[in-house]
């Protein structure tokens, strides 16, 4: 999964998938870590860090399709009020 890219439902580049959390118990993925894009941080409403990039823990429940490309079921306005959304 790592490197596959991610798109809103509105059909937005997110960015690519750069590593995943795990529950330990039911060894099932929870979330997964982005790598956001540069007009995807700015659409956020983020800051780039000076040095290393910035990503972002998406819960896997916004995940609607998995292919050449993950698709979430929620638009770029909606993951702004998801509040499981966390910039890392």
């Amino acid at each position: 999964m790592n490197g596959m890219k991610i798109i809103t439902a509105d059909a937005f580049t997110l960015g690519e998938v750069e590593g995943a959390h795990a529950d330990i118990e039911t060894w099932q993925i929870t979330h997964l870590d982005v790598g956001l894009t540069k007009e995807a941080s700015r659409e956020l409403g983020f800051r780039k860090p000076m040095l290393g990039s910035l990503r972002l823990c998406l819960p896997v429940a916004v995940v609607h399709k998995v292919g050449d490309v993950i698709t979430l079921n929620q638009s770029l306005p909606e993951l702004k009020n998801l509040k499981e959304c966390k910039a890392e």
